[in-house]
């Protein structure tokens, strides 16, 4: 990987992230069209190092929430009360829909590994995610606000975060039409979506971290992946602050019919090399 590349793929990695279009498909798929010849383990670590960015970009974002959360679960707990305070009660839901993801991923982390290196599975998994979009749109009642959810629809929004392991099913495209199916508004939603996505992303950052030091050029590719975390993690915050605005006002069509012409790109791509 290049200095170049990666700066570009950190930008691509912080756009999209957070956007329902799935930043792993874009990090499969960039490098693909535009003929990159990337080694696999090396994209596969910076991948996931670039999606720790992100997490940064959340933490700054969400910061105060975080606080307010772990503060009001740690208060509510020394009362032996944990689920009465609203704000420890979304701490609880974010920990309980964290494990179908954590489950799921270490159990098939190999197998994920093998779906980063083929463009033709990833734009597949890209057409679920525009599928999913459209479904929650179409069918989603999107009437309650976070206070109102329970502990159902944190299990069943964190099953729908398990299948963003796989490159072109989009995290926050999952999650958010896991919760708008469970009748949540789409600001809502998303706000759900990037607040579950703070666990998951720590867990994998700690593996990312754990693959960085058993790579034998290691000191050779520092200089390289850094500047795409940077500007990963900048960019990421912007998506964010954009993305919750549109939510209130439009729907997720848009992103559907995005999500369906790069997948058609991408096997366009394949039958014509």
């Amino acid at each position: 990987m290049t200095l170049l590349q990666s700066i570009i793929l950190g930008i691509i990695q912080g756009l999209t992230e957070f956007l329902p279009i799935s930043s792993s498909a874009h990090l499969v798929l960039t490098p693909y069209l535009l003929g990159w010849k990337i080694p696999a383990e090396e994209a596969f670590v910076f991948n996931v190092l670039v999606q720790v960015a992100t997490l940064v970009a959340v933490f700054a974002y969400y910061w105060s929430d975080v606080r307010d959360i772990l503060t009001a679960m740690l208060v509510a707990l020394r009362h032996n009360k944990p689920f009465n305070d609203p704000q420890a009660r979304l701490g609880w839901y974010i920990l309980i829909g964290t494990l179908p993801a954590g489950l799921i991923g270490l159990n098939i982390k190999n197998t994920v590994e093998a779906a980063f290196n083929s463009p033709a599975t990833t734009a597949f998994f890209l057409l679920i995610t525009a599928i999913l979009l459209f479904i929650s749109e179409r069918a989603g009642k999107k009437n309650k606000n976070i206070d109102q959810m329970n502990w159902i629809d944190a299990i069943w929004v964190g099953l729908f975060q398990a299948t963003a392991i796989f490159p072109g099913i989009s995290r926050s495209g999952s999650t958010i039409s896991g919760g708008m199916l469970r009748g949540l508004e789409r600001p809502a939603g998303a706000r759900f979506a990037f607040l579950l996505s703070i666990p998951i992303m720590l867990a994998a950052g700690f593996l990312a971290i754990m693959d960085l030091f058993s790579m034998p050029n290691l000191s050779s590719l520092l200089p390289i992946f850094i500047p795409g975390f940077v500007v990963a993690a900048i960019t990421g915050y912007l998506s964010i602050r954009w993305l919750l605005g549109y939510l209130v006002r439009h729907p997720l069509l848009i992103f559907s019919a995005y999500c369906v012409a790069l997948a058609a790109l991408s096997f366009i791509r394949g039958f014509f090399p």
